[in-house]
């Protein structure tokens, strides 16, 4: 038992003897344990490790060839090929690899990455030096960074300097390495660096700092280029010149170093100061914003011609603006310098295009508008088009169709819609018969409703359709006067511009060609087509020149003096409820157009407000018109444009105003009678109206004198074939071959001339006049005989023995008669006795009755005068001659012995002897529009 129970002291020698054995043997597995340790550490170490690395890479984005391409700014160049306007995110030229000149590649290998085409994207050798480095003197303080990371790094991640994110970098590295070739990966690099002052690449940046390009560039200029991505705004010469002097003698140093340039060159190219070939910096800015409508117009087209993208993909995009004419249309819209507008709401939009091609040469994008890609009046706004459209749907389609004339008759009446709501015009008249040209000129609704009626509401819509006129699903009669579409004044304008090119439509466009990157020129191909016959063009414009020339024409506001110009006006009306209410009156609109064109340029401008609380009045109204007519006035300044040219098979015919069917006008048909308009050949009418026939001449005309009467007598007959016309004839005289000059107008056959000329022959024509249609003429002449005249001596006077001149008083009372005037007819001389008939000289016989001319005979005949001074008997009396033997029948001479410059004495039923003007109470100037 003992031996089993020690004492106490024995177990605690036997305890401390087993301790002393075990401290012989620590040593061995402490280091069994650390090693323990440190291989469990390492492979905790390299799980976790690899762990954090596959997160790192399953956290890192993807390769996207997209972002790889960099966005670049697209050049627009106007019309005449000159650069407009840079468009984009950032401002870049790219260049391929194969136009980077050698001292660039090399100054870029030696400065960023010498090793770059040996290593696989991630430089093992520079990583250990920068890991050393970074222990040294902190995480970050030196970078390893090859070619193929820098474009990783600047196209998938962000700068901030972290493991994460330096893993995420090398791992694209060598994926993008696997993906793309060297050069490849060069050309990235180089076009995506930032040089400062807005220049992204190194090409931009060769020309912002040197205005070079790159193969022009000297060895200072490029090492002074590719120092600066290192730190660009540091480096930025233009700031800070020692600084970048500084760095470029660096990236020299380093060409030297690496072999790429001799001692020699480096110290030649570090002695050039970084001034010297320094350009000034530009500080100006372009204002493009009178170009901002069109550049709009420009980008939707471009995006419309293909997967392109003007604000990324580096395009040169060709443009057809007219730089001035849009200048023009921006002020137009923007100032009170052209036109004075109501209000600063009041919109607009102007589409300005050339006639013959459909390329747009202005846009006026609206009023007061602020920034880009904003909403367009002239491109979006959809507005209605009013009476513009009755040319597009109304009366083009009836004679592409249906053959119409010009003058083809169309009823003004009261009238309705196929559905009965009731049609009105404008004003609320109605006009009776018209021509298609009138009711076109007039912009009357009544006959463009008939006109559609007949051609066909469906063959309307589609000749709109035809001409880039967006129809609605349904087609309605309303359509006639613009009552359903929505058009833009874009839409408008290429519509009409087909009526100006012989009935070709080609589709407004911004955009003639696009050039790639790569050099590639993309055509713009647009709609041409031939949408109507030449002959349709032609008759609608001949007939729109009349809305702009004509007196009651709609659109006269816009007439340009010397222009050969069509075009049509337009309105829309407000609904009932509307205006009732925002209570607005009967003659307030929501929009108002006017279109026009030549042969050159068609423009359509509209104005209008947003809301339908604001209308237009009268004088708003007038705008398009006065905008139509500045700008055809500008645009047109330097180029007069040919008129529209008569196609060969349309003619030109006379026809009789008011006849229905129409009928030519005959060679006798008065001018004011005679309307001409045109016909599509073989479709003009060939009978001739009878109304004004032929009028016969008068024949027979026989002019003799009479000597005994002192008298010609003039007589003539006509052939009257018809009854019911009855001739006036017209008597012109000429006097020994004088002017000819209008005798008398009368319906009689015959006429007597009094006391003609001694010794003159008269020339006679007579003209018949039937319905104011004139004859030809049937003439007569007659010399008058001279007399010879011989001194006549005075005869006593029988009553007053005693006295030889009569002092004005006769013993019987006081003659009327005064001594200056022509008393008693032609009396040349002063008597005291009445009625005298043409006694030459003083007398003293009273009426002298059958007694020709002067006699001491008195009181002969039947003459019942005598010398009382008041009888009021003439002095031939009721004899059979006058006083001098020349008188008529029982013709009175009016001899009263009043001394007026009226009265005519004894010459009873006498003309006198005609001295221009003859009978100038019977003159009557000749009919408007006698043929002579």
């Amino acid at each position: 038992m003992a031996e089993k129970y020690n004492t106490r002291e024995e177990r605690r020698k036997q305890a401390n003897s087993n301790k002393t054995g075990k401290s012989k043997k620590k040593p061995k597995g402490i280091f069994k344990k650390i090693f323990l340790v440190l291989v469990t550490l390492g492979i905790i170490g390299v799980v976790a490790g690899g762990a954090t690395f596959a997160y790192f890479i399953s956290d890192a984005p993807k390769i996207d060839e997209s972002l790889l391409k960099d966005p670049l700014s697209s050049k627009f160049f106007d019309k005449e090929g000159n650069l407009l306007t840079e468009e984009g995110v950032e401002k870049r030229e790219y260049v391929a690899y194969a136009d980077i000149p050698e001292v660039i590649k090399n100054a870029v290998l030696a400065t960023e990455d010498v090793r770059f085409f040996k290593h696989g994207g991630v430089d093992i050798l520079r990583l250990g030096s920068a890991v050393i480095g970074n222990v040294t003197n902190g995480f970050g303080s030196q970078g390893a960074s090859t070619l193929t990371q820098q474009v990783v790094k600047r196209t998938f991640l962000t700068d901030e300097k972290t493991i994460k994110r330096k893993v995420q970098e090398a791992w694209l590295a060598i994926k993008l390495e696997q993906r793309y070739t060297k050069e490849e990966i060069f050309e990235m690099y180089v076009n995506k660096i930032w040089y400062a002052n807005h220049a992204f690449g190194i090409a931009t940046a060769a020309d912002t700092y040197y205005g070079k390009d790159l193969k022009d560039l000297t060895l200072e200029e490029v090492a002074m280029l590719v120092g600066l991505p290192q730190s660009p705004s540091r480096y930025n010469p233009f700031k800070y010149p020692e600084r970048a002097e500084e760095r470029r003698n660096i990236v020299l140093h380093l060409m030297n170093r690496h072999g790429f340039i001799t001692e020699a060159e480096m110290k030649n190219a570090q002695s050039i100061p970084v001034t010297k070939t320094l350009q000034a910096q530009d500080t100006s800015k372009v204002d493009t914003t009178s170009y901002d409508a069109f550049i709009d117009q420009v980008i939707e087209e471009v995006q419309s011609m293909g997967d392109y993208n003007p604000y990324t993909d580096g395009l040169e995009i060709y443009t057809t603006i007219d730089k001035d004419a849009q200048k023009y249309v921006y002020d137009m819209l923007n100032t009170e310098d052209i036109i004075q507008y109501p209000s600063k709401s009041l919109q607009a939009g102007i589409s300005l295009i050339d006639t013959k091609t459909g390329e747009i040469r202005a846009i006026g994008g609206g009023r007061n508008i602020q920034g880009k890609r904003v909403f367009n009046y002239a491109t979006e706004a959809k507005r209605s088009p009013g009476s513009t459209i009755k040319p597009i749907m109304d009366y083009a389609p009836a004679i592409d169709k249906l053959n119409w004339s010009t003058y083809e008759q169309l009823t003004d009446e009261p009238y309705q819609y196929s559905n009965g709501t009731p049609i009105k015009n404008a004003g609320g008249h109605y006009r009776g018969d018209v021509s298609m040209r009138e009711a076109l000129e007039r912009s009357l609704n009544i006959p463009a409703l008939k006109a559609l009626q007949e051609v066909g509401v469906e063959e309307g819509y589609a000749f709109a359709q035809e001409l880039g006129i967006p129809i609605p699903k349904n087609n309605y009669e309303s359509g006639a006067i613009g009552g359903t579409q929505s058009v833009s004044s874009m839409q408008i304008a290429g519509a009409y511009s087909a009526f100006g090119n012989g009935g070709i439509y080609n589709q407004p466009h911004t955009v003639t060609k696009i050039v790639l990157r790569d050099k590639t020129e993309i055509e713009n191909k647009f709609t041409s087509k031939a949408v109507m016959k030449e002959s349709t063009a032609f008759m609608i414009s001949d007939m729109l020149k009349g809305v702009i020339d004509e007196s009651y024409g709609t659109g006269q506001l816009a007439k340009v003096s010397g222009l050969p110009m069509a075009g049509k006006t337009g309105s829309s009306n407000f609904d009932a409820a509307d205006k009732k209410r925002f209570n607005i009156p009967s003659a307030g609109v929501p929009d108002s157009w006017m279109t026009a064109y030549t042969t050159n340029y068609t423009v359509a401008a509209w104005i209008g407000y947003d809301k339908k609380s604001e209308y237009l009045g009268k004088e708003s109204q007038r705008i398009p018109k006065k905008m139509v007519k500045e700008l055809m006035t500008y645009v047109h300044k330097d180029d007069k444009p040919e008129d529209f040219k008569q196609p060969k098979n349309v003619v030109k015919r006379g026809i009789l105003k008011g006849s229905n069917p129409a009928v030519k006008a005959s060679d006798y048909t008065p001018k004011d009678q005679v309307t001409y308009e045109y016909f599509i050949r073989g479709h003009e009418p060939t009978k001739v109206t009878k109304q004004y026939d032929k009028t016969s001449a008068p024949v027979g005309v026989n002019a003799s004198y009479d000597e005994a009467s002192n008298s010609i007598n003039l007589q003539w007959n006509y052939p009257q074939t018809d009854s019911s016309k009855t001739p006036e004839f017209e008597v012109k005289v000429s006097i020994d071959g004088g002017a000819s000059q209008v005798l008398a107008r009368s319906s009689t056959m015959g006429l007597t001339i009094q006391q003609p000329n001694p010794g003159s022959t008269y020339t006679f024509t007579v003209t018949a006049i039937v319905n104011g249609q004139k004859s030809a003429s049937a003439s007569a002449s007659v010399k008058v005989t001279a007399i010879q005249e011989e001194p006549i001596e005075p005869e006593p006077d029988l009553n007053n023995p005693e006295e030889t001149d009569d002092t004005g008083q006769n013993d019987q009372g006081q003659d009327n008669s005064n001594d200056d005037n022509n008393n008693n007819g032609n009396n040349n001389g002063n008597t005291n006795n009445p009625g005298n008939g043409n006694n030459n000289g003083n007398t003293t016989n009273p009426g002298n009755g059958n007694n020709d001319g002067n006699t001491t005979n008195p009181g002969n005949g039947n003459n019942n005068s005598n010398g009382n001074g008041n009888n009021n008997s003439n002095g031939n009396g009721n004899g059979n001659s006058n006083g001098n033997g020349n008188g008529n029948g029982n013709s009175n001479g009016n001899g009263n012995g009043n001394g007026s410059e009226n009265s005519t004495g004894g010459t009873g039923g006498t003309t006198e002897p005609p001295q221009p003007p003859i009978d100038a109470e019977n003159t009557v100037p000749p009919a408007a529009g006698d043929n002579p």
